[in-house]
């Protein structure tokens, strides 16, 4: 059977491709396996990104619903999941802070507009010749702010006026704010965090996420314990989609918010085809890149009308669907299916989940999108140090372009310096 490498620069969906090979019962009882184990993991995950991007958990569930379908369906490659992402949690939190919900879903939508330019434009190979120490040092910069936004909800901790975005203020609101320290919700939040690394180690097959945050609920139900949940701060999830709407759209606004959806382009183009290469990597198949961008692009616009948020391929969850037994992009839009069915029958139980236990959730997130070997590795070369170690503190103290940027320009002036031959992993 081909790998796909004959066809990868076509405009045709990977849906179409399989269907038109032949598609059968054997293919489709490996897919519903392969999307309930996604849309399981994916479930708690989606609220856990949407309520520390600073918005309600059901806007994680509608991008991971309507913008996680339209990825299978319309994408470049077999087994990408489409979703919220952990990398988005810095701008998405943002964004919300500085123009609001509103803001936030035009700049999800002109993001979405560009993303599908990109693709239709041939660009997509572009994206993916940024260097590996600049993938490296911003993707280590986005994990250590993400576990600074998760120390108030894990601690249960109150803050003087609105947590500040900046790292370095942060740190020092979160210190003065140690006496509120809850420790009911530090021990729940511990006790996620801790179960999930222990289930992956001692039964890697069950899904720790879900069976780590049902377990904190149950605890918090029974014993009444004094934690803030989802119930509490945001009133529950809804019985399914809201009707599709337009966002505000008005020249002044969309100036404002245009450097913001450029970001989220970057960031979206990068992570969905990083993670379209790791699915290669796991099944020997080559993704169709410029499709897979231009899937995207129709997957945000899609989410930003349902009131989701960012939506990109997600490595963790892609890898999962693969390791499941997926055999299409219908295990994808079946994980999509299955997380509505959640919504349309169960969506009271979500009420139920405290913040801290999502907290732990999103700590166990950030350790694993550390890529501390490859971090080591990259270390050990100073060429490579340097363009990892720029990309990483811009990231972490001002933002992801300036660290992209810089990190890209640091790499591109030593293949200068070195006739134009980068050092291993520049």
């Amino acid at each position: 059977m081909s790998n796909g490498a004959r066809t990868a620069h076509l405009y045709k969906p990977k849906l179409v491709t399989v269907l038109n090979e032949g598609y059968g019962r054997s293919s489709l009882q490996h897919d519903l396996m392969a999307g309930l184990t996604v849309g399981i993991v994916a479930l708690p995950l989606s609220m856990a990104i949407a309520v520390a991007s600073g918005v309600s958990p059901d806007r994680g569930l509608y991008t991971a619903i309507v913008g996680g379908f339209m990825v299978s369906a319309l994408g470049g490659s077999r087994f990408q999941i489409g979703g919220p992402a952990g990398a988005f949690i810095v701008l998405v939190s943002a964004t919300v802070a500085r123009f609001g919900v509103d803001g936030l879903m035009l700049a999800v939508l002109l993001s979405g507009l560009m993303l599908a330019i990109v693709g239709a434009l041939r660009l997509g190979s572009l994206i993916r010749h940024i260097p590996h120490a600049v993938t490296v040092g911003f993707t280590a910069g986005i994990a250590v702010t993400i576990l600074a936004s998760q120390l108030k909800d894990l601690g249960g901790l109150t803050v003087a006026g609105a947590e500040p975005g900046p790292i370095i203020p942060k740190i020092v609101a979160l210190g003065h704010a140690l006496p509120t320290l809850n420790p009911t919700a530090l021990a729940l939040g511990a006790g996620v965090a801790a179960l999930i690394f222990a289930l992956r180690r001692w039964k890697p097959s069950w899904p720790g996420m879900l069976i780590a945050v049902a377990a904190a609920s149950i605890l918090a139900w029974l014993g009444h314990l004094d934690v803030v949940t989802i119930g509490s701060r945001f009133g529950g999830v809804p019985h399914g989609l809201p009707a599709p709407r337009l966002p505000p759209v008005t020249p002044h606004l969309m100036r404002r918010v245009f450097p913001t959806a450029l970001s989220f382009t970057l960031l979206g183009g990068i992570e969905s085809l990083l993670s379209a290469k790791v699915a290669d990597s796991m099944t020997g198949r080559m993704h169709r890149s410029n499709m897979e961008l231009v899937a995207q692009g129709f997957a945000n616009i899609a989410s930003c009308l349902f009131g989701g948020i960012s939506v990109t391929g997600t490595i963790a969850r892609t890898a999962t669907n693969i390791r499941a037994g997926a055999a299409s992009p219908i295990s994808g839009m079946l994980h999509s299916a299955f997380l509505l069915l959640f919504m349309l029958v169960a969506a009271p139980l979500a009420s139920f989940v405290p913040l801290a236990a999502l907290a732990g959730l999103l700590v166990v997130v950030s350790w694993n999108m550390a890529e501390k070997g490859e971090c080591v590795r990259l270390l050990k070369n100073w060429r490579t140090a340097a363009v990892l170690l720029a990309t990483f503190s811009l990231t972490l103290l001002k933002d992801l372009t300036a660290g992209i940027v810089t990190g890209c320009a640091l790499a591109a002036l030593f293949a200068v310096m070195h006739r134009g031959v980068p050092e291993e992993g520049v």
